[in-house]
């Protein structure tokens, strides 16, 4: 019995130092694969349920929404529409009495009259243009020389009553009476909200958010000397970018038909230099139209609201228009370009100021007689007016 015993615990001391033997390997199981193998099913299920949380779920990635493309913006299309129209004399000559005269017709029918047969055509333009030719001024020193016209300073209403807009003023009248009438009648511009320019002052208009610049001289008194305002000024109006420049240029021969050669010279040079239209007056009656680099030289418009003559032989005239496109400010280089035939009397027997939309057989007349002048030019309208575009 002491024998069995003893040997029962020889074995068991053996294996206990087996085991002790095994867990000593420098701090870490061997964990083998036997040893791996060794756990039981329930166990590793246990433990796999222990690290996933019981709320998780699987991930899944969602696809990137496509990015909206980005819109393109719509260009800006802008028309801006120029009328113009020849001489406006608001007032009288020196030697005239009072019958008959512009001052009589004044007194008579009010400050709206004069432009009211056109003012429908100036309303729906952007900007109405005329040559000023005289002063307002009760100033009475006039300069000696044949014919000076003045009108009183109230007859400035007339203008932004006819929906005028600006003046050109670089004509053989500003200095009728003097510097006091020309500075009066500046004055009188600016208090009325009307664009002018003459000689070396150049005029800016807006409307639209456009701006339109223009220059105008007096080459009948100061002859080729006009160049430098011309070019000055033209290159002034470009360093302060505006969107469309106009040269007004009072020039050629009265009683003329047709332009003399430095007219048609001067009006090139002038889109040369920069200007996008030429606009001519003084002869006091219709000349010819040329295009020239695709841009409009009008050598005379005649006379339009003319206090200067009681009944000048001559009545017809006519409104030059001009549609100019700007896209994002740009403009375009078309040509939508109309000519109305006009009368400066709304009666033939004599003159009574008032501008009017020519009818019927006026109509065609004058309107033949604009495509004789131009024939020279090779420009032509059609018979509403319009520019005929030649190939």
């Amino acid at each position: 019995m002491k024998k069995f015993r003893c040997s029962y615990l020889l074995s068991l001391t053996a294996l206990l130092s087996a085991g002790c033997l095994e867990l000593s390997g420098c701090g870490q199981v061997n964990a083998d694969s036997s040893n791996i193998e060794s756990l039981s099913p329930d166990l590793e299920a246990s433990q796999a349920e222990t690290l996933l949380p019981e709320t998780a779920s699987p991930v899944h990635s969602e696809p990137a929404p496509t990015p909206e493309p980005t819109p393109t913006p719509e260009p800006e299309v802008i028309e801006l529409t120029i009328s113009a129209a020849g001489d406006v004399s608001l007032g009288i000559l020196q030697i005239h009495g009072y019958a008959g005269t512009f001052r009589e017709m004044y007194d008579q029918q009010g400050p709206a009259y004069f432009f009211q047969n056109v003012k429908d055509i100036f309303e729906k333009d952007d900007m109405t243009i005329v040559n000023f030719e005289g002063v307002l001024t009760e100033s009475t020193d006039l300069v000696e020389k044949q014919y000076n016209i003045k009108g009183d300073p109230a007859y400035i209403e007339i203008l932004p009553l006819g929906s005028v807009e600006a003046v050109s003023f670089g004509n053989n009248h500003r200095m009728d009476y003097g510097r006091q009438g020309s500075d009066d009648t500046v004055a009188l511009f600016e208090e009325n909200g009307i664009s002018y320019a003459y000689d070396d002052n150049i005029g800016i208009y807006e409307t639209k958010g456009l701006r339109i610049g223009f220059v105008s001289v007096n080459e009948v008194y100061d002859g080729e000397a006009v160049e430098n305002w011309l070019e000055d000024g033209i290159r002034k109006l470009q360093e302060d970018e505006v969107n469309l420049i106009i040269a007004c240029c009072h020039w050629g021969i009265e009683r003329e038909d047709y332009p003399e050669d430095y007219q048609k010279e001067l009006g090139k040079k002038c889109i040369d230099w920069g200007a996008d239209l030429v606009l001519g007056c003084h002869p006091h009656v219709l000349q010819g139209i040329e295009v020239y680099n695709g841009k409009f030289i009008v050598y005379s418009m005649g006379n339009f609201c003319f206090g200067g003559n009681r009944n000048p032989k001559d009545k017809e005239t006519m409104i030059f228009r001009q549609t100019f496109t700007f896209i994002d400010g740009v403009k375009q280089e078309d040509q939508q370009v109309k000519v109305i035939p006009c009368l400066i009397s709304s009666v033939m027997s004599r003159n009574d100021y008032c501008p009017t939309l020519a009818e019927g057989n006026n109509f065609t007349s004058i309107l033949e007689r604009i495509n004789t002048l131009s024939e020279p030019f090779g420009t032509k309208f059609d018979d509403e007016g319009c520019y005929v575009s030649q190939p």
